[in-house]
């Protein structure tokens, strides 16, 4: 039984295609404690920085469609860039609860760069998409954004999650994408347009071996999430949170402890 159907506080759903979605989470949690929280992983399909955008364009508002019916959420938040920057208006269409979407910090990024170099890490589906190219155009028009795919640090902050030691080469690799680009040699900021990204931000900095903000949009999407439900009453005590996946429940396990740290003990498969 959800807490929906039995008569408490509808939950706060955030989507994801792994574990990177903890990033807003974890910031979520900070502003509001005692909310209740669906956290949902579509592990078969991951990973979405590959697929097409036909593809997730349908397989994203099909999921969330599943899972708002089974758990009631009051709001949904798709904690993903690739999923957001090419299924969001989609699932906006197909529900009929505020829906928060999860776009690059470019804004954020061009008033705090000093010397006008941006790096922009993200999967090969968001670093291509239009909507990345708007967001440059309207707010980074006067500076310069190096854009370099690392689809290898989604496994590498998905092994950190389980206990284990992330790719140091992918993390390198990463850094040096963007640095061996013409201007990179200037660089100061890195968008980490990816919500696993800042699960591994203190090995970037590392790997950067240089002063370089690291920047990304979990902040902001965790302040609007407060003001969407800033009319709501929440439970007097913090909930267990609820973990979904789409694939093997049995490949959660090693995630357990990284799970307890953000509130989530409960386990199901959809």
């Amino acid at each position: 039984m959800t807490e929906a159907q039995n008569g408490e506080c509808p939950p706060l759903l955030f989507f994801d295609t792994g574990v990177g979605g903890l990033s807003v989470l974890g910031e979520t949690r900070h502003l509001l404690p005692k909310a209740p929280v669906i956290y949902a992983a579509d592990y078969a399909g991951l990973p979405y920085g590959m697929k097409s955008e036909a593809e997730l364009a349908a397989r994203v508002p099909a999921l969330l469609g599943r899972l708002v019916e089974r758990y009631k959420p009051q709001l949904v938040t798709i904690a993903c860039n690739t999923a957001s920057t090419i299924a969001l208006d989609h699932v906006r269409s197909a529900l009929d609860i505020p829906v928060v979407g999860t776009v690059p910090a470019i804004k954020p990024a061009s008033e705090l760069t000093k010397t006008g170099v941006i790096g922009l890490l993200g999967t090969k589906a968001t670093i291509r998409q239009p909507y990345v190219d708007r967001l440059a155009a309207d707010f980074a028009a006067d500076k310069m954004l190096l854009r370099h795919a690392a689809p290898e640090l989604v496994y590498a902050a998905e092994a950190k999650l389980r206990g284990e030691q992330p790719d140091a080469g992918a993390i390198a690799a990463a850094m040096s994408g963007l640095v061996e680009q013409a201007g990179g040699a200037e660089l100061d900021t890195v968008i980490l347009a990816c919500t696993h990204f800042p699960l591994l931000r203190d090995e970037l900095a590392v790997a950067a071996g240089r002063p370089v903000q690291f920047i990304d949009g979990a902040k902001g999407i965790a302040r609007r999430i407060a003001y969407l439900t800033g009319n709501r009453t929440w439970p007097d005590d913090e909930r267990e949170g609820t973990f979904v996946t789409t694939g093997d429940i049995a490949n959660i396990e090693p995630y357990r402890p990284a799970f307890a740290r953000y509130g989530i003990s409960r386990f199901e498969k959809l």
